[in-house]
């Protein structure tokens, strides 16, 4: 084993991908879910370590850090598909939505800077096309990623020359959170259907540029916004 890769939301279609690709390259990778069963089966399947942490609970970081100090890269896979009317949104779904994705990536990101600069590393987070492109009922999950997408570019500039800092943007994919858009076949087909490539993303699409921007292999990239979404965010 060589670099060691830390992924949060683990047990996700992205996560667990990427965390797969990772360990078929030759990488070390120490898996974050809230699920123990499942974290627990990912990490038996590619023989890695593990932490069942909820990064909505206070002092989660802690628990992580107990178990891996030094990295080499963080991948924040953590997501939420946050819907509703804008009458009926209030500040708690907010709140929530934002500490979920924003606010325990930073929480993650300053527990181990010192670590990653030491090593030249890497973080990358993810965004959405619907902080992007207008979407009806996305006002919660919108806004709260275009924060991410800030906090990418302002990171980027600031940890540069020691760390780099990179966000994927997907829309739709295959996945347990996306599950009860995704079980009515009618509503799944028309949205496969709104992509210029006819088909809704998969673990792996996302994965696959999230192994690039980790590793080395990506050592002049940074500050970027990646869509990988079918075209929708500039085709359709």
């Amino acid at each position: 084993m060589s670099e060691k890769y830390l992924i949060f939301g683990a047990t996700g279609s992205i996560g667990s991908s990427l965390a797969e690709q990772l360990v078929n390259s030759g990488n070390n990778v120490h898996l974050v879910g809230r699920n123990e069963n499942e974290t627990k089966k990912i990490s038996q399947k590619l023989d890695c370590s593990f932490t069942i942490a909820d990064v909505l609970d206070e002092g989660f970081i802690e628990n992580v850090k107990n178990d891996i100090s030094d990295i080499k890269g963080v991948a924040y896979c953590v997501g939420s598909i946050d819907l509703k009317p804008f009458r009926m949104v209030n500040e708690q779904d907010f709140n929530k939505c934002m500490r979920l994705n924003l606010y325990s990536a930073v929480e993650v990101i300053k527990n181990y800077q010192e670590s990653l600069k030491k090593n030249k590393g890497s973080v990358v987070l993810f965004s959405t096309v619907a902080a992007q492109r207008g979407f009806t009922n996305h006002a919660i999950i919108a806004s709260t990623k275009a924060a991410i997408e800030g906090l990418t570019v302002s990171l980027a500039a600031e940890f540069a020359p020691n760390i780099r800092v990179n966000c994927i943007a997907p829309s739709l994919t295959n996945s347990k959170i996306a599950e009860p858009m995704l079980k009515n076949k009618v509503l799944a087909d028309g949205i496969a259907k709104a992509h210029p490539l006819k088909r809704l993303g998969e673990g792996k699409d996302s994965a696959s540029l999230a192994k690039f921007l980790i590793t080395d292999d990506s050592s002049w990239v940074t500050g970027q916004i990646i869509a990988v979404d079918g075209g929708r965010s500039k085709l359709s």
